[in-house]
């Protein structure tokens, strides 16, 4: 099959033939990939700072048709659509795997990681873990799911974390990203109120789209935006708010926007978080770092996804041969969304036959 690897680090991909997985585990799917998508994550592990051992295929965000299943498979057939989760091979036992299922995803023992220390997703076929998979829902398309299985996942967890009440306020700052703009979908399909704070138009714009109650333009300064959140708040500042931007000023402002005793969640991965004292010993701020959903809490977001039409921005290319258009146009900072590859044309053409109103 063809796939693309990281053969060498900060190198471009390596785009050749390479074997279908065929030794598959008790609990292994083989997956058809339709949709590959790229995320930040590729690119740490492209520059080597992911702990990865080359050659690895890349993208840990995929969606696809079950080609095959391992003998102790009993939720999947051949032939089901599903979305794919990140880890590979959980141990089970660890206090992590035995709860709350809503950690599961912390598990320190895995058999790795897809797409970043074992193959994914930019390649025809991916070997994957059944019990890290979860089924799409029928109107929920392959294009909407692929970056739905980490970014996706990840922003959801951002919003369900607090446990915030319908009505009251969540900020996102870096709200027009690819987490973000699912974040404020998510967000007010759970009923809350949304302040979308971005510094750039095409971010802004995605803000907007996406049914941000506020729009504000970090551009404006720090103390401008905080004033703006507080014109809508009572004066008090959010209840919580999600951090997906690596701006160097963006937890400062994050934890300034939220009132006193709420809640921020740091999901963006710079070098440094740096949180200012004031905020978090005068204010009592409450800073939770997160990483991605569980499976569960997956199935449960494409669930949200489906009934209330959530949508990903999608910025598609066709085929691995395109893979470095792709990663231009992320790196320019001028892409909207996610950016994904279209791995098999011949399933998403079934899939618009199909007579769904797809998202």
């Amino acid at each position: 099959m063809t796939a693309a690897q990281v053969v060498e680090f900060k190198k471009p991909y390596k785009i050749h033939e390479v074997s279908v997985p065929k030794d598959l585990a008790p609990n292994d799917i083989l997956i058809k990939v339709a949709v590959a998508s790229l995320c930040h994550t590729d690119f740490m592990v492209r520059d080597g700072i992911m702990g990865t051992t080359l050659p690895c295929t890349g993208s840990h965000e995929g969606s696809g048709t079950v080609a095959a299943v391992g003998s102790d498979v009993k939720d999947f057939k051949i032939g089901d659509r599903v979305m794919s989760g990140i880890i590979y091979h959980p141990c089970g036992k660890c206090g992590d795997c035995r709860g709350p299922e809503s950690y599961s995803q912390y598990c320190a023992h895995s058999g790795g990681y897809l797409g970043v220390t074992t193959n994914g997703f930019f390649a025809d076929y991916a070997r994957i873990d059944a019990s890290q998979a979860a089924k799409m829902p029928d109107r929920v398309s392959f294009e909407t799911a692929a970056p739905l299985a980490c970014a996706g996942c990840t922003v959801w967890r951002g919003v369900i974390l607090p446990e915030l009440s319908k009505g009251e306020w969540l900020a996102i700052v870096g709200s027009g990203g690819g987490l973000g703009h699912l974040g404020v979908q998510f967000a007010k399909a759970l009923g809350l109120s949304v302040i979308g704070i971005d510094a750039r138009d095409e971010g802004l714009e995605l803000t907007k789209k996406g049914g941000a109650d506020v729009v504000i333009d970090a551009r404006i300064g720090h103390d401008k935006v905080v004033d703006e959140v507080k014109k809508v708040t009572n004066a008090e500042g959010v209840a919580a708010t999600i951090n997906v931007s690596d701006a160097s000023k963006a937890m400062a402002t994050s934890c300034a926007v939220t009132k006193m005793h709420g809640t921020v969640v740091q999901m963006a991965q710079p070098d440094e978080v740096v949180v200012p004292f004031r905020e978090l010993i005068f204010r009592d701020i409450r800073v939770r770092g997160s990483l991605m959903s569980s499976p569960g809490d997956g199935g449960r977001m494409l669930d949200v996804v489906a009934e209330h039409g959530v949508s990903v921005h999608t910025n598609a290319f066709n085929g691995l041969g395109e893979l470095e258009k792709l990663i231009h146009l992320a790196e320019s900072g001028k892409m909207k969304g996610k950016g994904i590859i279209i791995m098999d044309p011949e399933q998403i053409r079934k899939e618009k036959e199909s007579g769904f109103d797809m998202v």
